[in-house]
C-alpha cells in the first residue's frame, strides 16, 4: 500500500501568499513611518474624554502597592526603578517583559492606589510619551499597540481627574492617535476583529467627532467578523478557549461603554457575548480553571468567574461544542475533556497545535494530564505546537502537522500547516458509562495510517478506559514482501502539580495530584516511561512530568495500546 500524494499545490500558494504578505508588512511599516501619516493621525482632534469603558479582568491592589514603590513585577521579571523612577528609559530586561510594559496592563492594578496610584500611573504615561509617543516599529506594533490602547482607554478617565488641562489634552490626543493607528494595522489579520473592539471602545471614551469615528468603524467591522469569528457553541474560531475568554472580556467591555453613551450595539455583538459565555462554561473543569488547548493557557479561577458573573443560575455545563469540535466526560470523580476538531485553517491557524484527539482528565479538582499550554505570548519555542506538545498518540517521532517558518511565517504568521483535515467523533450515552469515538487522518498523507482513539468512562467502576490505535487508510490483506514497523507513543503529560511513580512491574504508573488521592494508569505497552515536559503558565514554563507509552504498528496492518485509569484503593 502506498500512502496519498501530497498535493503541491497548497504549499506552493502558501509561499506566494508568504511573499505577498511579507512584501505587504514592509510596506506598511514604511509608510506608518511616514511624517504624513503621523500628521493625518492627529484629525479630527478629540474633545475630551465620554465614557468610562470598565475592564472586568480582576486587580491585583498588592501589586499596585508594589507599583507604587517603583518594582515592576511583569511576564516573571522584577525590574526595580524606585519610588517615582521611570521604566520605559532604561533596557528591559527581556523581551516578554518588555512587551509587557508597553501593553500598560499594570494600570489598572497601579489605579487600585485611589489618587496616589493615578497619579503615578498619569507620570508613568507621560513618561511613555517622551520616550515612544512617536511611530517605532516595537512600542507601535500590533503586539504591544492593542492592549495598550484597551488599557488607556479604560484608565483614561481616571487619570483626567488628576490631569491638568494640558496634561487631559495630551492624554486624549495620545489615545486617539493610537486607536486610529490600530484601526490601520492589517498584518496579524488573526487578530483583527480584538483590535476592532478596542478600537470602539477607545472610540466611546473620546468625546466629540473623533470618537464618533472610532465607534462607527468598529460597528462596520464587527458586523461584518463577528458571525464567523464565534460559532454557533461559543467556541472562537482559533479554537483557543482563552482567546474567547479574552474576546468576551473586551465585548462587554465596549457593551457597557456603549450604553454609558446612550448606544446600543449589533445584535451580531450580543449573541456572540451569550454565546462566548456559554463557551466558557463549558470549558471551566472542575478545579475552576480553563481547559488549556489549541494555542490557550488554563488561565486563573479568578479570572473567570470574572468573565461569568453576569451570568445567573446558568446551570451545568453543556458536554458537548459540536461546531468547535470539543468533548466533555463527566462522572465517577472524573473529568475528562477531549479536543475531537481539525485545527483552524487559514489565518485562524495562527495560533493552532498539531494536537487533535487531545484530552485533559481530571481527578476531582486535581488536574493530572493535560498539555504543555503553549501560548503565542509563551517564552517558548514553535516546537511545542507539535503533535508531542499535548496528551494524545504520535508516530514514528513525527507530528501531524507543523508551524510555517522562514519568510512565508513572517509574510503570513506562523500558521499551521499539514494537519488532520477529518476528524470523526461520536459518542454514545449509557446509564453505565459514556462512550467516544475518534478518529483523525492526520498521519495518512505521510503513512497511511488512521489514528483512532476510543474512550470509556465507566460510571459504575469509577475508571477511564482508553484505546489508541493506528490503522491502515486502505483495507484489504497485508501486502507480500518486506514487512514495515513503525513506533508510536501514547503521551499522558502531567500537570506540574501532579507527580507519577513507576510500580515495580515496569508497566503500571502510579498518578497523584494535590489531594494526593492515588490513580493507576495501567496497559499493555511494550514500554513505559516518566520523561520530563513542560507546562506553561502565564507565559512561562514549569517543570513537569509526561508518561510515555511506547508500542509499534505494522503499518499494512495497524497496531494499539489499550490503557486505564482507576482510582488507588487505600
Amino acid at each position: 500500500m502506498k500512502p496519498p500524494r501530497r498535493d503541491i499545490a497548497g504549499p506552493a500558494l502558501t509561499v506566494l501568499q508568504g511573499w505577498a504578505g511579507a512584501a505587504r508588512r514592509q510596506g506598511e511599516r514604511e509608510w506608518f513611518g511616514n511624517p504624513l501619516h503621523r500628521m493625518l493621525l492627529a484629525r479630527p482632534l478629540p474633545e475630551g474624554f465620554a465614557a468610562n469603558p470598565r475592564d472586568r479582568r480582576p486587580t491585583n491592589p498588592a501589586e499596585g502597592r508594589r507599583l507604587l514603590a517603583g518594582i515592576f513585577d511583569l511576564a516573571g521579571t522584577r525590574m526595580n526603578v524606585g519610588a517615582g523612577g521611570d521604566p520605559f528609559d532604561k533596557p528591559s530586561p527581556d523581551r516578554a517583559f518588555a512587551v509587557a510594559l508597553h501593553r500598560m496592563g499594570w494600570l489598572h492594578d497601579l489605579l487600585t492606589q485611589e489618587e496616589e496610584g493615578a497619579r503615578a500611573a498619569l507620570r508613568l504615561v507621560a513618561d511613555w510619551r517622551r520616550v515612544f509617543g512617536r511611530w517605532n516599529g516595537f512600542s507601535w506594533g500590533p503586539t504591544c499597540l492593542e492592549r495598550r490602547v484597551f488599557n488607556l482607554a479604560c484608565a483614561a478617565r481616571r487619570l483626567s481627574a488628576v490631569a491638568s488641562d494640558a496634561e487631559r489634552a495630551l492624554l486624549a490626543a495620545d489615545l486617539v492617535r493610537q486607536a486610529r493607528h490600530l484601526a490601520e494595522i492589517t498584518v496579524e489579520p488573526e487578530r483583527a476583529l480584538q483590535r476592532m473592539t478596542v478600537v470602539g471602545i477607545a472610540g466611546c471614551a473620546l468625546a466629540g467627532e473623533a470618537g464618533e469615528q472610532l465607534i462607527d468603524k468598529a460597528m462596520s467591522a464587527l458586523k461584518r467578523d463577528l458571525p464567523g469569528a464565534v460559532a454557533s457553541d461559543g467556541v472562537h474560531a482559533s479554537r483557543s478557549p482563552e482567546a474567547g475568554l479574552e474576546l468576551l472580556f473586551d465585548l462587554m467591555t465596549l457593551d457597557e461603554a456603549l450604553h454609558q453613551k446612550g448606544q446600543a450595539g449589533p445584535d451580531e455583538m450580543n449573541r456572540a457575548i451569550d454565546r462566548l459565555s456559554a463557551a466558557t462554561r463549558f470549558f471551566t473543569l472542575p478545579d475552576g480553571r480553563l481547559a488549556s488547548f489549541q494555542g490557550g493557557e488554563a488561565v486563573g479561577a479568578q479570572r473567570i468567574a470574572a468573565a461569568l458573573a453576569h451570568e445567573e443560575d446558568a446551570g451545568p455545563p453543556p458536554l458537548k461544542a459540536p461546531h468547535g469540535g470539543y468533548y466533555r466526560l463527566d462522572g465517577a470523580g472524573l473529568s475528562v475533556i477531549l479536543d475531537g476538531g481539525a485545527a483552524a485553517k487559514g489565518v485562524w491557524s495562527a495560533t493552532a497545535c498539531a494536537q487533535t484527539l487531545a484530552i485533559e482528565i481530571l481527578a476531582g479538582q486535581d488536574r493530572l494530564v493535560t498539555g504543555c499550554a503553549w501560548s503565542p505570548d509563551a517564552a517558548a519555542p514553535q516546537a511545542l505546537r507539535l503533535t508531542d506538545g499535548a496528551s494524545t498518540a504520535s508516530l514514528a517521532d513525527g507530528s501531524a502537522g507543523e508551524p510555517l517558518r522562514g519568510l512565508t511565517a513572517w509574510g503570513v504568521g506562523p500558521r499551521l500547516e499539514g494537519a488532520a483535515r477529518q476528524v470523526e467523533v461520536r459518542r454514545h450515552d449509557a446509564e453505565a458509562g459514556v462512550w467516544l469515538e475518534c478518529s483523525h487522518d492526520g498521519w495518512a498523507p505521510a503513512y497511511g495510517l488512521i489514528h483512532d482513539r476510543r474512550l470509556y468512562l465507566d460510571l459504575a467502576a469509577g475508571e477511564l478506559r482508553g484505546e489508541d490505535a493506528f490503522r491502515p487508510m486502505v483495507e484489504g490483506p497485508p501486502e507480500d514482501g518486506p514487512r514495515r514497523y513503525l513506533p508510536f507513543k501514547v503521551r499522558f503529560h502531567l500537570h506540574p502539580d501532579a507527580r507519577a511513580s513507576l510500580a515495580r512491574d515496569g508497566k503500571s504508573v502510579l498518578l497523584r495530584g494535590p489531594s494526593d488521592q492515588g490513580w493507576w494508569l495501567r496497559n499493555d505497552a511494550i514500554e513505559v516511561s516518566i520523561e520530563p515536559s513542560a507546562h506553561f503558565e502565564h507565559g512561562r514554563p514549569r517543570r513537569s512530568s509526561q508518561v510515555v507509552l511506547t508500542g509499534q504498528v505494522r503499518v499494512d496492518v495497524g497496531g494499539r495500546i489499550r490503557w486505564k485509569m482507576s482510582r488507588a484503593e487505600g
